[in-house]
């Protein structure tokens, strides 16, 4: 079974930094493309930064530059390092596969950005 555990969120001030972890288990994790997705409220879940296993990045126009994604072949993990947060980046924050499998959604981490 597939599961993917996303921590790391909270509440953070504008222009602050967080760093959010996904473990992933019961995948073939380093043949994968793995991507960090978020879901604002009243919004739909979109793809925010994506990892190939070659290490290629890619970035949705709207954190270029502020966020970086990385991962752990070997330990099974993702990471999403966030800086410069400002309030439209709060959401509910999640990782799966490129493209996503709808039955892998985790729970989520929920990041607020907010003086």
């Amino acid at each position: 079974q597939v599961q993917f555990l996303e921590s790391g969120g909270g509440l953070v001030q504008p222009g602050g930094s967080l760093r959010l972890s996904c473990a992933a288990s019961g995948i073939s994790f380093s043949i994968r493309n793995m991507a960090w997705y978020r879901q604002a409220p009243g919004k739909q879940r979109v793809e925010v930064a994506r990892a190939s296993p070659g290490g290629t990045e890619v970035y949705a126009d709207s954190v270029k530059g502020r966020f970086t994604i990385s991962r752990d072949d070997v330990k099974k993990e993702v990471h999403l390092r966030m800086d410069r947060l400002n309030p439209e980046d709060t959401a509910v924050y999640y990782c799966n596969q490129q493209p996503p499998v709808a039955a892998n959604w985790g729970q989520g981490t929920q990041v607020t950005v907010s003086a």
